[in-house]
């Protein structure tokens, strides 16, 4: 039996690259950059982790230690901490292989990490 495809929302922190640098997730997903989308530029981490929360997204980001105290607080929304080794290319395969092989909710409520190991 094969798994269904699950179309994950995804919330890209404003470290994180404008979702132009991300054409399989954005293809895949429904991705929001919390600046350049949704004009929260600046907004503080709590402010950025409740949004997600609230709209059930997954927040992607480089500085996961910012979030580690808030990700324990809910399971309405999960981290994922991207490298800031992995050039745009490598963090869009990663990504969206992460993502099409985990069903809707198995990365909320926890911090999962993509490296540049295979």
């Amino acid at each position: 039996m094969t798994k269904r495809f699950h179309k994950h929302k995804l919330l890209l922190d404003e470290n994180v690259p404008a979702r132009s640098y991300f054409p399989l997730l954005n293809k895949r997903f429904d991705v929001k950059h919390i600046a350049m989308d949704l004009k929260l530029g600046s907004s503080s981490d709590p402010k950025v982790f409740t949004l997600a929360k609230k709209e059930n997204r997954l927040l992607i980001t480089y500085n996961s230690k910012d979030f580690v105290k808030l990700v324990k607080k809910g399971a309405d929304t999960g981290i994922i901490d991207v490298s800031a080794n992995l050039p745009p290319e490598q963090v869009d395969k990663k990504l969206t292989s992460l993502l099409t092989k985990s069903g809707p909710r198995i990365l909320f409520g926890k911090i999962t990490s993509i490296s540049g190991e295979t």
